[in-house]
């Protein structure tokens, strides 16, 4: 038993070379390319003190370390905005949702954006509010309970993660898109350092008299990427490997969170029809593309293999 707890890395020059390295690294590529933000040495403070507390703690963050490496690629894309590499989808995006999912009000055709917008009142903005806090929490929660739970899951869920949204930030750069509030605010003009803006959200905020929403925000990496909605692809991910793990009574809250997300994307004028069905399409492609790869690749299987045994 003592073996198995002690597993893993342990604390000696090597680690602490490794650690210490990637710290300053990360901190100076940040620096470099996105200035400096107290939020670098918030990440790296918790990674460090996370690493050399104890076994547990040191096993639990070198399994989140997938969740973090990720969260650098999105926070770097500002330094690459991608309305720098292709044209910025505005008055196309919206033409084609109103084609297809118009609605007809008062003589004239509404995008469901438009139309949800002028029937808000505050118990939707509340429920749409809880729901949109669940994008990060949720899946990172049932990530934690997979790590205590089944290693195996845990690094499956991950690189799953992981590789759906690789696909839409190819998709990103590929298809720039403005959001539903982007028409709402700027029509269908260009302005390419535009802010991020908390849309219908800001209703929730109000109401509590609280910035959650806006605080969120304003540290978005870019205003032209609504499409795919990769907020209505995380819970996808979730549910899967909730069925997946035969969780019972709990997917009911996962498919229940899963279209409250979809609902609130369109509801809160953050996306539209069309990125939602982007973001669950990409989910489902992010999956069977991961699967795919584990069924054929026997170097991730022994790769994923020794990971595990490394945080076991």
């Amino acid at each position: 038993m003592a073996n198995a707890v002690d597993s893993g890395v342990q604390i000696d020059q090597k680690s602490i070379s490794i650690v210490s390295g990637l710290s300053l690294l990360y901190l100076i590529l940040s620096c470099l390319l996105l200035g400096f933000k107290s939020d670098q040495l918030v990440l790296i403070g918790i990674f460090n003190v996370l690493f050399y507390a104890s076994v547990i703690t040191r096993k639990f963050i070198l399994g989140f370390s997938i969740f973090i490496v990720y969260w650098i690629i999105f926070d770097y894309m500002k330094a690459f905005p991608n309305y720098n590499y292709n044209e910025v989808a505005i008055d196309g995006l919206y033409n084609a949702e109103k084609s297809l999912f118009g609605i007809h009000y008062n003589n004239t055709i509404l995008t469901p954006n438009e139309y949800l917008l002028l029937k808000s009142n505050t118990y939707t903005d509340i429920f749409a509010g809880v729901f949109y806090l669940c994008w990060i929490p949720v899946p990172l929660g049932f990530a934690a309970y997979l790590f205590f739970r089944n290693k195996q899951q845990f690094l499956y869920f991950s690189l799953t993660f992981v590789v759906v949204n690789l696909l839409g930030f190819v998709i990103y750069y590929t298809y720039p898109a403005a959001p539903p509030w982007y028409v709402q605010v700027h029509g269908f003009n260009f302005h390419p350092l535009t802010p991020g803006n908390t849309a219908g959200l800001a209703r929730f905020d109000k109401f509590f008299n609280v910035t959650v929403f806006k605080s969120i925000y304003a540290k978005g990496s870019n205003v032209f990427a609504a499409m795919p909605s990769l907020h209505s692809s995380y819970p996808v991910i979730v549910l899967y490997y909730g069925i997946k793990n035969r969780l019972g009574a709990i997917n009911i809250f996962f498919a229940t969170v899963t279209v409250g997300i979809w609902f609130t994307a369109v509801y809160a004028s953050h996306h539209y029809v069309l990125d939602v069905l982007a973001g669950i399409t990409c989910a489902s492609l992010g999956i069977l593309l991961f699967n795919l790869i584990l069924s054929h690749s026997a170097w991730l299987k022994r790769s994923l293999l020794n990971y595990e045994k490394l945080i076991q």
